[in-house]
């Protein structure tokens, strides 16, 4: 079920007012909080991200439940650049990100010069027209391929940042280990009020002999291939904030054995 922006304020101002986590209120103060009933998915959503006694000047900090509910997608960005503080703090999460064994292999480009994103736009936009598709192929790959035969493909969608994350062609982990480090990104990213969007092209292409090479002139180990990339920038909404409706859910079966 959706959540809209006044809902997701208000649930904001009751998980603030409430330490939920310790003292879950009667209906007639959940009520009386607000000056009117809460609905039940405002009222999930504000258990969900109840926060333990913290300090007043620290209240306003998204916390890890409200960022990981409420991260979506975003492609349509400002041509504004992101702060190297901010970008800083995305790089710390995405390396903190649990990897098998512990062994820390993923190897993060952080792109922002136009130059370097024009020319890999223009390359993944050639390899993909040269691609056939069948009944068989995948959804978002059978669209990148039909729109490059168009012309005008631009994969990244003119973000500000590309971090593509590479790691070690011959490790058996390696596609996971930058799944989680992306995942992390994300998270963060919504966090500090920034868009972003997992970005599949370049994996896809990540034995094509001219992207591989112009990738090692950019740092990528020649024992390294690309396994993931998320674009991140200011989202061009109204806000300038990014999209955090509460996603309905049409799949994503649990099954609990107790």
């Amino acid at each position: 079920m959706a959540i809209t922006k006044t809902d997701f304020m208000r649930g904001m101002q009751y998980r603030k007012m409430l330490w939920l986590d310790k003292h879950k209120p009667s209906r007639e103060n959940r009520q009386n909080t607000l000056g009117s009933a809460l609905s039940p998915i405002i009222w999930d959503f504000a258990h969900c991200c109840a926060v333990s006694d913290t300090k007043e000047e620290e209240m306003d900090q998204m916390d890890a439940m409200t960022a990981l509910l409420t991260r979506r997608s975003t492609r349509n960005y400002l041509p504004k650049p992101v702060e190297g503080e901010k970008l800083d703090k995305l790089l710390a999460a995405a390396r903190q990100a649990p990897s098998g064994g512990n062994n820390q292999t993923n190897h993060f480009l952080v792109i922002q010069n136009r130059d370097v994103l024009d020319k890999l736009v223009g390359m993944t936009e050639s390899a993909f027209a040269e691609m056939e598709v069948d009944e068989d192929t995948y959804s978002s790959l059978r669209h990148a391929i039909l729109a490059s035969k168009k012309g005008g493909y631009v994969f990244c969608y003119n973000a500000p940042v590309l971090i593509v994350v590479a790691n070690r062609r011959d490790y058996g982990n390696n596609m996971v280990d930058c799944a989680c480090a992306i995942e992390n990104i994300m998270v963060a990213a919504n966090a500090l009020d920034l868009g972003s969007c997992w970005i599949n092209q370049l994996r896809w292409l990540n034995e094509e002999p001219a992207l591989v090479e112009y990738l090692c002139s950019l740092g990528m180990k020649a024992y390294e291939r690309v396994y993931g990339a998320v674009i991140v920038g200011y989202p061009a909404t109204d806000s300038g904030l990014p999209n955090r409706n509460m996603m309905a859910q049409k799949g994503n079966e649990t099954t609990y054995i107790d």
